[in-house]
């Protein structure tokens, strides 16, 4: 059983700006962006995918209302990672490297993600 510390806390292999695809649901095959991460609930948005129409009214900060096509959360665990060397997704796992820094690394061509 998880500790309280822990309890709602996600493994997060998927981090903002990396380029995902949807691995299930109604948007499968879609590859997108990472825009945004939510990891006590194991959410993110990813680009142009769970697209979801919101009726909107008009405000002072936005003028005109209607219907809005927005972007919403998907859960993690439907993502898979897309190898930036290969193209195709991939699983990801973490090491430490000599120096003591982690870093994320593709599990199918062994790329490193996170050297800089």
């Amino acid at each position: 059983m998880a500790s309280s510390r822990d309890r709602g806390r996600h493994k997060m292999n998927i981090r903002k700006d990396d380029i995902v695809q949807v691995m299930a649901g109604k948007d499968k095959g879609k590859r997108g962006k990472v825009l945004e991460v939510f990891p006590k609930r194991g959410l993110a948005i990813v680009e142009k995918t769970n697209i979801v129409k919101r009726h909107t009214r008009p405000s002072q900060s936005q003028r005109q209302g209607g219907i809005v096509e927005k972007e919403n959360k998907i859960q993690i665990s439907n993502l898979m990672l897309v190898c930036p060397k290969t193209g195709e997704p991939s699983r990801v796992g973490r090491k430490v490297l000599e120096d003591g820094r982690k870093v994320r690394f593709v599990k199918k061509s062994g790329e490193m993600l996170d050297v800089g």
